[in-house]
């Protein structure tokens, strides 16, 4: 399937880019892992930038701008459905109780020292104690005064929900539900396709918007912060609605809906366990009594809970990536529902007009890094030289000017292009001191050889820190696809048992050739497809198949791993026409495996535009396999830029290095 743009992320701020980008022309498909679960429908739907006293000034610009688009971008949603979205400006009170009484009259809690939001766009207005409970009858006794802030609004959450999804329908784009997205497939700073459950989708441009999901697809610092919330109807012996405006106060609020009233809500770093709890309801309660105490009287009608998107400085994600193709919007924690209208509109000048609005600086994900080196840190780790003595550490050069992406597989970032193995060391401590000195993510094992305890296997298992290192387990002599898919299984267990309980990767190995040890095609792809149906994060070893590889991306393998030339030879490589092929049609990685054995040969490969290497043999037959692994890793650091970077033209006569002209004469 493909289409011009894609949107993952099918809640408030997804659907309202998706509707702004086909106004505008543009074709746009949405694809939702489960619309009902969104943060949008556990929301409550308040319209606060004010009465939420935000520090940051760019994002309190930002709130503004959305809070001023609210009305227009209502209306024209409710045109376009003839539905309601209950957008209604009443404006936010926000109590003060004794114990804040700091708040002297006259003194804006949002004016700062840094900053003064005494704007007369945005006003506010202090009521003291006769004042605010004659404004608001009701409220607790220890209530001592108040802000009332009459621009801030709020809107019916799960009515917006239902009327973006129907102005989504009505005007063309369309809406997938029930899909979830397992990663991205990414090629030389672009997106080239997203693997889905449902297939490999494509489209021209990507746009991230899948709140608190987002990390499981880049890694972004988003993170589930849960919010229980509940709500009480109004009873029949109350003659109206008896709150008019918002209710904020010290850790909760009280929305006033036409029938009932909103309790929120809680706030827990917990990941994304759900459900209620009667702690949580029960600090609600308290805190809703206090602050409006003829609440104990009201008939609770439903809990809930949701999962706000959480970035660690409060603030959204939005603009660029590190691909030129995906844009993202997501991270925008307590007010998704606020910023919706402004972050559509943003995103949709960012990607059609490629007009970038001066405040998105202030809130690009580069922010929460620190600028990295291209080059490779020397020497840190203590490998074990053979003269007895580790290398200088030279001072870092300069940062170069080029731009490379990370390597992410299945949804997994690595910062390391060079994958080692376990096997053939003369011993675990040669093993470990050459793990350490590659520098590298992931270290593939083969499980077989773990659970028999095979020579030079025992206590492999606690030999490395996996808390650091990913581990790749693989199917090694493994002659079936019967035998491949129940040792990788078996594979997934052992992962969870040393601590990587997400770990669904498996180095598939299909091998019923004892001699060459060339892998067998048909058996690889019957077994890549079952373990992708399960749920694996499949990456096959094969020959230099272009065909092969194509097939096996195609079935959802999350990478392509051809032979240079027989496993264990250390011929280098054989098979470089075919490689080249295999890179240039892939959509995922590849990885070249099998062969190489030495430096040279790793840095050959990464200048064909390999993602990365799987090198063993040749570091752990080497006399020094530290010295090896070390060099194996600056050699794929190499290649990488020198590929990034673009070789010199060939040609068939001299060029001089030095110019002919300006030269002195004699």
């Amino acid at each position: 399937m493909t289409s011009e743009i894609v949107i993952i992320g099918g809640g408030v701020i997804g659907l309202a880019i998706a509707i702004e980008l086909k106004l505008r022309g543009a074709s746009v498909t949405v694809f939702c892992r489960d619309f009902h679960a969104a943060a949008t429908h556990a929301a409550a739907g308040m319209l606060a930038p004010d009465a939420e006293n935000i520090p940051n000034g760019a994002m309190r610009s930002l709130c503004w701008r959305s809070r001023a688009l609210y009305p227009d971008w209502t209306r024209k949603l409710e045109e376009l459905t003839g539905l309601n979205t209950s957008y209604w400006p009443c404006g936010i009170l926000a109590p003060v109780f004794e114990e804040a009484g700091g708040q002297g009259v006259g003194k804006d809690p949002r004016v700062r020292e840094e900053n003064s939001l005494s704007s007369p766009s945005s006003p506010a207005y202090w009521l003291d104690k006769q004042v605010i409970h004659q404004y608001q009858s009701g409220l607790g006794a220890e209530v001592v005064g108040g802000w009332w802030y009459p621009e801030d609004a709020q809107v019916d959450n799960k009515a917006l929900a239902h009327v973006l999804w129907t102005a989504a329908e009505s005007v063309g784009v369309e809406l997938k539900d029930g899909i979830t997205i397992e990663a991205f497939l990414q090629q030389q700073g672009q997106v080239v396709g997203v693997q889905t459950n449902a297939g490999v989708i494509r489209a021209a441009h990507y746009v991230l918007a899948s709140g608190a999901w987002s990390n499981e697809l880049l890694p972004l610092p988003v993170l589930p912060r849960k919010g229980q919330m509940l709500s009480v109807r109004i009873p029949e012996f109350v003659p109206e609605l008896p709150l008019k405006r918002v209710l904020f106060g010290q850790d909760i609020y009280i929305v006033p809906r036409r029938d009932r009233l909103i309790i929120g809500a809680t706030s827990e770093d917990v990941g994304f366990i759900p459900d209620n709890t009667p702690d949580g309801i029960q600090k609600l309660l308290q805190a809703a009594i206090r602050l409006y105490p003829q609440l104990k009287h009201y008939p609770i009608q439903e809990f809930w809970w949701g999962f706000r998107p959480a970035t660690p400085d409060e603030l959204p994600i939005l603009g660029t990536s590190h691909c030129q193709n995906l844009t993202l919007a997501t991270g925008h924690y307590r007010n998704g529902i606020l910023l919706a209208p402004v972050t559509a509109a943003l995103i949709a000048d960012l990607i059609l007009e490629q007009k970038s609005d001066p405040l998105l600086t202030d809130f690009h994900y580069s922010r929460f890094q620190s600028k990295p080196s291209t080059s490779t840190p020397m020497l840190t780790h203590s490998a074990n030289f053979s003269n007895g003595h580790h290398p200088a550490i030279s001072p870092q050069p300069a940062p170069l000017p080029i731009q490379d992406s990370p390597l992410i597989i299945a949804g997994k970032t690595f910062q390391s292009r060079l994958m080692t193995g376990t096997g053939k060391y003369r011993s675990i401590e040669e093993m470990q001191q050459s793990v350490v000195a590659s520098d590298c993510h992931i270290v593939t094992v083969a499980v077989r050889r773990v659970q028999t305890k095979a020579p030079g296997h025992e206590g492999l298992a606690e030999a490395l820190d996996w808390t650091k290192i990913w581990m790749l387990p693989n199917t090694a002599g493994c002659q079936t696809a019967e035998e491949a898919i129940r040792v990788a299984r078996l594979g997934r267990e052992m992962a969870k048992l040393l601590g990587q309980e997400d770990n669904n990767f498996v180095k598939l190995e299909v091998i019923p050739d004892l001699k060459y040890l060339l892998p067998d095609p048909i058996g690889t792809l019957q077994a890549a497809e079952q373990l992708v149906k399960e749920g694996f994060a499949v990456l096959p070893y094969i020959n230099a198949d272009p065909m092969l590889a194509k097939r096996l991306e195609d079935v959802g393998c999350a990478t392509v791993m051809p032979l240079a030339s027989p496993i264990g030879s250390g011929q280098g490589l054989k098979t470089t026409a075919n490689i080249q092929i295999i890179i240039e049609n892939a959509g995922v990685p590849v990885v070249v495996d099998a062969g190489i054995g030495s430096p040279s040969e790793a840095a050959q490969a990464m200048e064909l535009g390999a993602d990365a290497l799987l090198i063993n043999s040749a570091i752990a037959l080497s006399p020094n396999p530290a010295a090896m692994a070390r060099a194996m890793n600056l050699a794929t650091v190499a290649g990488r830029l020198a590929y990034l970077a673009g070789r010199m033209p060939i040609k068939d006569y001299a060029s001089p290095s030095s110019p002919l002209t300006g030269t002195i004469t004699s």
